[in-house]
């Protein structure tokens, strides 16, 4: 039996390091058509900085409830650039136009 769940357990780190290494491909082929060329227009910058904004959430320093609190406005704000349905809850002063 426990030889049994040693080899569960090898194919089961072999099938993640699988899925890794796809992810990294996938990743990098993203990357590569993201950042091709600049952006077109307002949305399709908006769409790269989210990627990276994603990137940055992902990391160990954006634990930090004020950073988790800035990339979720800057993510709606974003969203809303790109004509998405995420509304941010802060509001624009009057004298400055919204994004």
């Amino acid at each position: 039996m426990a030889s049994q769940k040693e080899t569960d357990a090898r194919r089961h780190r072999s099938d993640v390091e699988a899925d890794q290494a796809a992810l990294e491909r996938n990743q990098a082929e993203l990357e590569k058509f993201l950042f091709a060329a600049p952006a077109a227009d307002w949305p399709d910058a908006a769409q790269k900085a989210l990627y990276l904004l994603r990137l940055f959430a992902a990391m160990p320093n954006a634990r930090d409830p004020r950073l988790q609190q800035l990339i979720e406005n800057a993510t709606a704000d974003l969203n809303r650039l790109i004509g998405g349905n995420a509304r941010p809850e802060h509001r624009a002063p009057a004298d400055r136009d919204p994004l």
